[in-house]
C-alpha cells in the first residue's frame, strides 16, 4: 500500500520483535471492515447486537483489569526528567525502550499484526498529521475505523515523508504489573503493551491528539487543547463558536450538544457541535484570529449517565455504527443497557463481566461490585452521526474562535461565570483550574484537584513550559483578535449542597453572555478575580426556580474562600516546580493583593 521507505523499515523492525504470523494492512474499506467484524464475532471478541434496534453495533468487554486510563503507568520519555516535568510519569527512553523491547518480544506469535494507517484532522488540511498503528486487536482496528480517518488516502497524502507518529500497541498477556503507555516526544513514537482498554490503546486518541501533539504545538507555533467545539447559532443564522475545558464529571460532552432550553429554542436558537474532547488551534495570520479544529472522527463517550435528559443527541448518535465497551447485554432483545439510561433495567441481563445480573442487587454505594455496566463503560460512536454535527465538522481551515471558556466543580469558590481581565490573566485562570472531590469520587469528598486547562494528564512534556507557551501564544505579533477567556463553575451549592444552578441545555444563557461580551455588547463589573456579568445580564426568562436574588449569589466573589484558595494554588505551583512562568507568580500576588482590599 505504500513504498514509503521510512514506514515499511519500522514496520519490518517491529514485526521482527514482536514476531506475528502474517501483516494485514488496513484500507479504510467497509468490506474489510466488514470482514474483520465477523471475524471478531466468531472468537467472541465482539457481540452483534440487535440489527433492528441497533444497527452495525456490536458489544465488547474488556479484561476485568483492564477497565480505564491508567495515569500511574503513563510515561512521558524524554532525556531528561526536566523535560517531562514534575507532574508527569518520567522514565529515560533508552531505559524504557530496554524494558518494553522485552515485553514486545514474541508478543504476537500466532497473531495478526494490523497496519492502521490514519490520520487526525482531515486527510490533506493543514492541520492534519498522519500515524500508523501496528495491533494486534481487531477491536483497535475496528474503534480507530470509527475515531480516524483510515486508509489509503493517509498513505497517499504521507508521501516518501518521514514525519508520521508510529504506534505500536500490543495485548500481550494483558498484564497489569507490565502494562506501559508510554510517548517518546523527540521520537514522534508511543508505545502501548499489555492493555486492551480504548483510552490506552486507540493511539490516536489522548497519547497522539494530546500528549505527543501538545509537544509538537509548542515546537511548531500550535496549541493542542482538552477542549470542545461548539457553534452557537443566532435567529439571524449567525454562528459563533467557542471552544472549552472541563475536568472529568464536569459535563463536557453535555456542553457540546446542547440542546437549547425551549424558551430559546421557539426563537430559532441552535447549538452546533464540532467536537467534544480535543481541540487543536491554529493563528490565522490572515485576520489574526485563533482557529480551531476536531482533530478525531468520532466520539469516546462515557455511558453510565447518558440518557434523554442529560445528553439526547449523544444517545441519538449510538442507535447505529457503534461499539459498545463494558455495558449491559440486555438477552431479551439483544440490545444495551447502562446504569442511568432509563428506569427499566433489563430482566434478563449480562454484566460487564460477561456474568449473569439482576438489577436488583445494584447498591449505588457499591458501583464497582454491583453495577451492571462498569462505571467507566464505553461507546465509541461516529460523529456524522451526531443529530446536531456541525457542518463544518470537516472543514479543512477550522472555526474561529470568539472565547475560550475553563471550567471546574466547586461547591463554594467559584462564581457561575467571569471573564478574565487579558490573555495573560486568562493563562492564569486556566492553569489553577481545579475540582471538587464528590461522594461518587475514592477518598474525601470536597478535596481540591488542580487539572489546569484540563490537561494534567494529558501534556506531553512539563506543565511549567506548556503554561509559557500558552503566555507565547498570547505575545505573537499575528495573534491580533484573541478570544476572550472565561471561566464558568455549574456546580455551585447551597447550604445543604444542592445546586443553585440548573445547568443542562440552560448553560445556554451563560454561553450567550459570554458571547455579548466578546461582541461588546454588555457591561461587567470588575472584581478582584475578573469581569463578572451584572445579575440582570444573563436571561433567566422562564427560569421558575432562578429569581434575581440567585443570581446575585450565583455572581458572588466568596473572598476568604478565594483567600484560602491562594494557599492551596501556592502548593500547587510549586508542585509543578521551577519552570513556572513568573508572570504566573505575578498574576498570583496581583490576585492576592486584590482580594486583600475587598
Amino acid at each position: 500500500m505504500t513504498t514509503n521507505k521510512y514506514v515499511l523499515s519500522w514496520i519490518d523492525e517491529m514485526a521482527s520483535m514482536t514476531r506475528p504470523k502474517e501483516i494485514v494492512w488496513i484500507d479504510g474499506s467497509e468490506e474489510q471492515a466488514e470482514a474483520l467484524r465477523k471475524e471478531a464475532c466468531s472468537t467472541g471478541e465482539l457481540t452483534k447486537l440487535n440489527e433492528e434496534l441497533l444497527p452495525n453495533c456490536y458489544l465488547h468487554r474488556t479484561a476485568v483489569n483492564d477497565v480505564a486510563r491508567v495515569e500511574g503507568r503513563t510515561y512521558i520519555c524524554t532525556p531528561t526528567k526536566e523535560e517531562a516535568g514534575n507532574i508527569n510519569n518520567w522514565m529515560a527512553p533508552d531505559e524504557m525502550y530496554a524494558k518494553l523491547k522485552k515485553l514486545y518480544n514474541g508478543a504476537m506469535k500466532d497473531r495478526t499484526m494490523y497496519v492502521i494507517p490514519y490520520s487526525m484532522g482531515v486527510v490533506g488540511s493543514p492541520f492534519a498529521k498522519y500515524g500508523i498503528e501496528l495491533t494486534d486487536s481487531i477491536y483497535v482496528v475496528l474503534n480507530m475505523l470509527i475515531m480516524t480517518r483510515v486508509g489509503t488516502a493517509v498513505l497517499k497524502a504521507l508521501g516518501d515523508s518521514p514525519d508520521y507518529i508510529k504506534g505500536l500497541h500490543a495485548k500481550a498477556d494483558l498484564d497489569e504489573e507490565n502494562r506501559y503507555i508510554t510517548h517518546f516526544p523527540q521520537d514522534n513514537t508511543i508505545m502501548s503493551v499489555n492493555s486492551g482498554y480504548g483510552g490506552n490503546v486507540l493511539l490516536g486518541k489522548k497519547c497522539f491528539a494530546l500528549r505527543i501533539a501538545s509537544y509538537l504545538g509548542r515546537k511548531e507555533g500550535w496549541m493542542a487543547e482538552h477542549m470542545l467545539i461548539l457553534g452557537l447559532e443566532y435567529p439571524n443564522g449567525e454562528i459563533k463558536y467557542i471552544t472549552a475545558a472541563f475536568p472529568s464529571a464536569c459535563g463536557k460532552t453535555n456542553l457540546a450538544m446542547l440542546i437549547p432550553p425551549e424558551v430559546f429554542r421557539k426563537k430559532g436558537y441552535k447549538v452546533w457541535c464540532v467536537g467534544d474532547d480535543i481541540a487543536w488551534l491554529r493563528v490565522n495570520k490572515e485576520d489574526g484570529k485563533l482557529y480551531a479544529v476536531n482533530p478525531e472522527n468520532g466520539f469516546f463517550g462515557v455511558a453510565p449517565g447518558t440518557n434523554e435528559k442529560s445528553n439526547p443527541n449523544a444517545l441519538a448518535t449510538t442507535k447505529r455504527d457503534t461499539i459498545f465497551t463494558n455495558v449491559v447485554l440486555n438477552t431479551d432483545n439483544n440490545t444495551v443497557w447502562w446504569e442511568g439510561l432509563d428506569n427499566n433495567p433489563p430482566e434478563h441481563a449480562i454484566d460487564w463481566r460477561g456474568n449473569a445480573w439482576d438489577y436488583r442487587t445494584y447498591d449505588k454505594a457499591n458501583k464497582l461490585a454491583t453495577a451492571g455496566a462498569h462505571p467507566n463503560s464505553r461507546f465509541t460512536a461516529l460523529a456524522k452521526n451526531c443529530p446536531c454535527i456541525s457542518s463544518e465538522f470537516n472543514s479543512l481551515t477550522g472555526v474561529p474562535v470568539s472565547a475560550i471558556i475553563f471550567g471546574g466543580r466547586r461547591a463554594k469558590t467559584a462564581p457561575l461565570v467571569y471573564q478574565s481581565f487579558n490573555w495573560r490573566h486568562g493563562t492564569f485562570v486556566g492553569s489553577i483550574m481545579a475540582s471538587e472531590t464528590t461522594a461518587a469520587a475514592a477518598g474525601a469528598i470536597g478535596v481540591v484537584r488542580r487539572d489546569p486547562m484540563a490537561m494534567r494528564p494529558f501534556v506531553g512534556y512539563n506543565m511549567g513550559d506548556y503554561w509559557q507557551h500558552w503566555l507565547d501564544m498570547g505575545n505573537r505579533p499575528d495573534f491580533t483578535n484573541k478570544p476572550l477567556i472565561f471561566h464558568v463553575n455549574w456546580f455551585r451549592t447551597d447550604d445543604e449542597g444542592n445546586f443553585i444552578w440548573p445547568g443542562y441545555g440552560e448553560n445556554m444563557r451563560v454561553l450567550l453572555w459570554i458571547l455579548d461580551r466578546c461582541a461588546g455588547k454588555v457591561d461587567a463589573v470588575k472584581t478582584a478575580i475578573g469581569y463578572l456579568p451584572k445579575p440582570e445580564d444573563i436571561n433567566i426568562e422562564g427560569l421558575d426556580d432562578v429569581t434575581p436574588d440567585t443570581m446575585k449569589d450565583l455572581l458572588s466573589v466568596d473572598v476568604p474562600a478565594w483567600t484560602a484558595d491562594v494557599e492551596n494554588i501556592k502548593e500547587f505551583y510549586a508542585q509543578v516546580g521551577d519552570h513556572v512562568p513568573a508572570a504566573m507568580y505575578e498574576e498570583l500576588n496581583a490576585l492576592t493583593a486584590r482580594l486583600a482590599k475587598e
